[in-house]
């Protein structure tokens, strides 16, 4: 053991000599190495933008529902749009026991409408589908995450409309006091509420019972209610699904929001991983060359190294090295590059709805451990051929070159 012992010091300290090696290699080949590492870094910046919106879109959607909230559609319907709640049905779920009352004694439930409606973007001649929520009873308290920051709430029975920031940042006639014309009437804009992020900032808030008349329509898109237990909803979920009377599906919301996240998230997840794909081959073909142009102009190192008592396998995991640092390092850049986004707002059209969404990129520690580690994937690819060329190189032809 007394002997063992030197020999494991003499090896970490001969790999150590190595690793500093490489490292002054890269140091020693800036330009060559920045251009590697950036091509990296590019490939990195795409893949971690594109998974960041389709995060953003998740976590917008996912944070517009409660825990503590249940929200009731009809059977097979996949969104608000879709689904009609008779005012029968809708009264049988406002007496259901599980529900909470507010400060008042009255019952957290509220009946809505949800529409889309097309509208023209400021600076534009684009058009986008957007979201009108009839809105009633307890609609604004089971939002809390919702505030007023100009004008008011819509009274009930008038032609008056309050709108998410979002859509009064971007669409015409969307400002406070204007009036934006749909359903054969005008409705004036009297207040603009900031739902923060999540998707309510996008939508256009009005009286339940006049959109229902100004669209010609006879039933409600969900009923919504606050439970008095959150445990309480599968309670509730039996007897609502298994009464004859009632044609209705009962999720939690913020289960209900996830699915509707579910078809774009997906859909940019695999677009992002298959362009990352694409995007990475050029990448490591420009790693591989960089790596091939260092070992030939390295031979003469080489053979000393050889010579003075380096194994093969020294060699080999010395150049893997000097290629994984450009990885990680193209990875830090392009996560660098990447955080920017999350200063920027964007929108996209839901798949599940249809209508214009805004969000935010969402970088998440998911993602910087992705993107870090397929740059070294990355690296590790683009070096291994040319690690296993200066691992077989002869000592003497390499010294011959010297």
């Amino acid at each position: 053991s007394r002997i063992e012992h030197p020999r494991i010091q003499y090896r970490a300290s001969r790999m150590k000599l190595l690793f500093v090696y490489s490292f002054r290699n890269l140091l020693a080949r800036r330009l060559t190495t920045l251009l590697t590492a950036g091509g990296m870094a590019l490939v990195v910046f795409a893949f971690a933008a594109i998974i960041m919106l389709a995060e953003g879109i998740e976590t917008t959607l996912v944070d517009s529902g409660s825990f503590q909230n249940a929200i009731a559609i009809r059977k097979s319907s996949n969104s608000e749009v879709q689904s009609g709640v008779s005012r029968a049905e809708a009264a049988i779920v406002e007496t259901q026991p599980e529900i909470a009352g507010d400060a008042q004694g009255q019952p957290l439930v509220a009946k809505e409408v949800v529409v889309l409606i097309n509208l023209r973007k400021r600076g534009s001649d684009g058009t986008s589908n957007v979201t009108i929520r009839g809105i009633s009873g307890a609609s604004l308290a089971l939002r809390p995450q919702l505030k007023m920051v100009a004008g008011r709430m819509p009274r009930p029975g008038a032609a008056e409309i309050a709108v998410g920031a979002s859509i009064a940042r971007r669409f015409q006639s969307g400002g406070l006091n204007d009036s934006l014309p749909f359903a054969k009437n005008d409705w004036k804009v009297v207040g603009i509420f900031d739902a923060g992020n999540t998707g309510f900032s996008s939508e256009i808030w009005g009286d339940a019972d006049q959109l229902l008349q100004a669209f010609r329509r006879q039933a409600y898109s969900s009923v919504i209610f606050r439970l008095r237990d959150p445990d309480q909803l599968a309670a509730v979920k039996r007897r609502i699904e298994g009464d004859p009377r009632l044609t209705l599906d009962l999720k939690r919301e913020v289960d209900y929001y996830r699915e509707q996240s579910e078809l774009t998230a997906t859909f940019l997840r695999i677009l992002g991983t298959a362009l990352t794909i694409i995007f990475s081959i050029g990448a490591v073909v420009g790693a591989m060359i960089t790596m091939y142009a260092a070992v030939a102009n390295r031979t003469a190192e080489i053979g000393t190294l050889r010579a003075v008592g380096f194994q093969r396998s020294a060699i080999l995991t010395a150049f893997l090295a000097e290629s994984l640092l450009l990885g990680f390092a193209g990875g830090l850049a392009g996560l660098l590059l990447a955080c920017f986004l999350q200063f920027f707002t964007v929108s996209t059209t839901n798949f599940q709805t249809f209508a214009e969404l805004a969000f935010r990129f969402q970088l998440s520690a998911d993602i910087v451990m992705e993107g870090l580690g397929f740059a070294v994937v990355m690296g590790l690819a683009g070096g291994l051929l040319p690690a296993f060329r200066a691992a077989r190189m002869n000592i003497v032809e390499a010294l011959r070159e010297a």
